[in-house]
């Protein structure tokens, strides 16, 4: 039976840029994407990828703060699956979670190692800082958006990467200017650059930067 799915539709993600440190020391979590990999091969990224449909029901801790769920809400019907995506990727891909102590009963196959460790996903610490669209032509088509959050807020050992998935390889805390020096993704030295001028102090604007290349033509507005 032939797959019918269109690989190049434009899918809902999240992706989590985790900060440990401050200042010009600060360090941000990357990973290499295999070299067969259809969308960004040999690419350093941050952890992130598509919303599943479970992703909604998906219980929090905390809820992102309403500032940002607000704007994490402009256009989207559900920025709660969104929260959950960025954190659940953090989770598959890094073997990192942000979570709190809390009961869950029943929990999805993709969570039940987490809720065996006696936490609850927490999203009240993530901001959401970008969303960009993949552009035509992509073998691989995102609406992604882009969350910042403290490495402090991860349960465990941040250089315990035992429990990730195959999906990233040279895991890696690295300084903000040090991986910009990557073989990035163009929309990736974009973020870094946006979120090293925070992370060095810079005043974080509270409209978000969207790069709108849901058409042929190129669009960049703030999302307010």
């Amino acid at each position: 039976m032939t797959d019918s799915t269109d690989k190049t539709a434009i899918r809902d993600a999240a992706t989590i840029l985790l900060i440990r440190g401050t200042g010009e020391a600060a360090q941000v979590l990357m990973g290499q994407r295999g070299a067969k990999a259809a969308f960004m091969p040999d690419k350093f990224v941050f952890p992130g990828g598509a919303v599943d449909a479970q992703d909604s029901a998906v219980p929090l801790a905390r809820p992102v703060a309403p500032g940002c769920l607000a704007r994490l809400g402009a256009g989207h019907a559900q920025p709660h699956a969104l929260a959950v995506a960025a954190i659940r990727e953090l989770w598959e891909e890094t073997g990192l979670a942000l979570g709190q102590p809390g009961d869950w009963r029943d929990p999805p196959p993709d969570w039940q190692d987490f809720a065996a460790r006696g936490l609850l996903p927490d999203a009240h610490g993530m901001r959401y800082v970008f969303r960009a669209i993949t552009p035509p032509g992509r073998p691989r088509r995102f609406d992604a958006r882009f969350f910042l959050a403290q490495a402090e807020a991860v349960q465990g050992d941040l250089d315990d990467f035992s429990g990730a998935c195959d999906e990233l390889s040279h895991l890696q805390w690295v300084t903000l200017r040090e991986a910009r020096k990557l073989n990035l993704p163009f929309i990736t030295e974009i973020v870094l650059s946006e979120a090293q001028a925070w992370v060095e102090g810079e005043e974080m604007e509270p409209s978000v930067p969207f790069f709108d290349n849901s058409t042929d033509r190129s669009c960049f507005r703030r999302i307010a």
